[in-house]
């Protein structure tokens, strides 16, 4: 298996920024379990055989008080092993430290966001680094050159204003009929929210959102993406209010069709 082609799928059993309940630190272990399942096999949409290009990386470990930074250095280490990281969540706000990693060992990228949410919040009931924010660190900081938010359905005057002045780009569920069709002039990072989609599709988050994205439309936003996936996360999911395990096996869903973008 060569560098240029290896994904490695790290687990980050992290929710502390959870603003509303915990639960979605068990999510990496529930996704990693729907990943493996035997009931599908392990070829993406795309035509990738992920059993030779995909690798487990099991769970990162962090410290009680250094988990942002902790979960940073992983990303940067991950960079700079020549593989691709593919992080399954925790909550949202792991992609702020995540990005950030990224940022100091790549070429100039755009972020690609999978949201019921904006996550733009200057801050949230006090909390800078809350899973509600992280879409406005990284746009503080100037870590991405560009930030599409997919998918959203819950802006509130404040998150509106941010994104005027964050220079965020949105596409609304309300407006679903009239979306353009995406287009990139430099790589991508994607994040995916599992709250993206309808609660009718992934019942296994904290926050029920109705209106959202079907499974397939999700998938077919991934498949279109025109410019190479440099890395990924999937989070949000909160196996304490899965049914069956279906919100698991969505995202394992997810996490194949990410990785045969990121082999393409």
């Amino acid at each position: 298996m060569t560098a240029e082609l290896t994904v490695t799928l790290l687990g980050i059993p992290y929710d502390e920024q959870s603003s509303y309940m915990q639960g979605a630190a068990e999510g990496p272990t529930a996704l990693l379990e729907a990943y493996r399942c035997d009931s599908a096999n392990m070829w993406s949409e795309t035509g990738f055989d992920l059993n030779l290009h995909v690798e487990d990386g099991g769970l990162m470990t962090m410290g009680t008080d250094t988990a942002v930074t902790d979960i940073e250095e992983g990303a940067r280490k991950l960079v700079a092993s020549g593989r691709k990281g593919l992080f399954l969540g925790g909550d949202h706000s792991v992609t702020y430290p995540l990005v950030k990693g990224l940022a100091d060992s790549v070429e100039p990228f755009a972020v690609l966001h999978f949201d019921a949410h904006p996550d733009c919040y200057d801050n949230f009931e006090g909390n800078k680094l809350s899973h509600a924010c992280p879409m406005a660190r990284i746009m503080e900081e100037g870590l991405c050159k560009r930030l599409m938010s997919v998918g959203i359905r819950t802006a509130n005057g404040h998150q509106r204003e941010q994104k005027e002045k964050l220079g965020l780009e949105w596409l609304e569920m309300k407006d679903f009929a009239s979306w353009p069709k995406l287009s990139f002039d430099t790589p991508v990072y994607v994040t995916v929210d599992m709250d993206a989609l309808d609660p009718a599709f992934a019942p296994g988050v904290s926050h029920h959102e109705p209106g959202g994205m079907t499974t397939r439309q999700l998938l077919d936003m991934i498949h279109a993406i025109d410019a190479p996936v440099i890395g990924a996360d999937v989070v949000e999911l909160n196996p304490r209010r899965d049914i069956n395990g279906v919100t698991a096996m969505t995202a394992a869903k997810i996490v194949k069709e990410l990785a045969g973008m990121m082999i393409r």
